[in-house]
């Protein structure tokens, strides 16, 4: 009889057999963690930069799919929506359609989405519109240039031109968002804004501002001018480009 504190051998190995031989699915499990492991040590030691757009996705996925390995799902919703910002930035409804996605995979998705936005507009809010305009225009792109329908924003600044608020005033349909000039300017004031940046975005992806989009900014300026607020600009977002009111003189008088 073996003292209590001394593990009994194997059955197999006590025998003078060989040990069991780990099952396929034992060896899958164990691959699928190292390539874990290897992913998260490169990612940590390289950063984003130095990872593809399906590794980065894979990353995210580990959260959602624990045990099955998720470079097949992250390589079929790139080839569906055609890189990592359109991924995460994609409608849940168009992320269910992609085979393998389910709640937990939506969901993990529109956290980073949400983060992503979270961090660019902490970069802005509170800082001055006009020496952060790079960073502005940054989260302007990020929060709607993968928006389907049109939305539109208004950041609202203080006298010294530091942004205060940013808020949604309207949303539409794919090329139409109405907008009311006099909830515009009831809000400024709520806020004691001192001036404005308009923004909408363009879901066909071109952002050149149609007739539409210059007459509603004049109504704006018109209804700002009699009470001393400024629209410093109206900033239209593409897929890929913005197109500025002030830069191409559109609001001069």
């Amino acid at each position: 009889m073996l003292p209590l504190d001394q593990p009994a051998e194997p059955p197999a190995v006590a025998r003078g057999g060989k040990a069991p031989r780990p099952s396929a699915r034992d060896a899958d499990a164990a691959s699928r963690l190292d390539h874990r492991k290897r992913l998260r040590e490169r990612f940590m030691q390289g950063g984003p930069d130095a990872m593809p757009d399906y590794e980065l996705l894979e990353l995210v996925l580990f959260r959602a799919i624990p045990r099955r390995d998720v470079k097949p799902l992250a390589k079929r919703l790139l080839a569906a929506f055609g890189d990592f910002n359109h991924t995460i930035s994609a409608p849940p409804a168009r992320l269910a359609e992609v085979s393998g996605v389910g709640d937990a995979v939506v969901q993990e998705l529109k956290i980073v989405e949400a983060a992503a936005h979270r961090l660019a507009r902490a970069r802005v809010i509170g800082k001055d519109a006009i020496q952060t305009w790079e960073q502005l225009v940054d989260y302007c792109r990020a929060r709607l240039a993968h928006e389907a329908t049109e939305q539109f924003r208004v950041l609202y600044l203080d006298r010294k031109n530091i942004l205060i608020a940013d808020e949604a005033q309207g949303r539409g349909t794919v090329d139409h968002v109405p907008v009311y000039p006099r909830e515009v300017i009831k809000r400024a004031l709520e806020l004691g804004a001192s001036a404005l940046i308009l923004v909408h975005n363009h879901p066909s992806g071109d952002p050149s501002p149609s007739r539409a989009d210059v007459d509603m900014t004049r109504r704006i300026m018109e209804a700002c001018e009699p009470l001393g607020v400024t629209v410093h600009d109206h900033v239209i977002v593409g897929k890929k480009d913005v197109a500025s009111f002030h830069s191409l003189g559109l609001l001069d008088p």
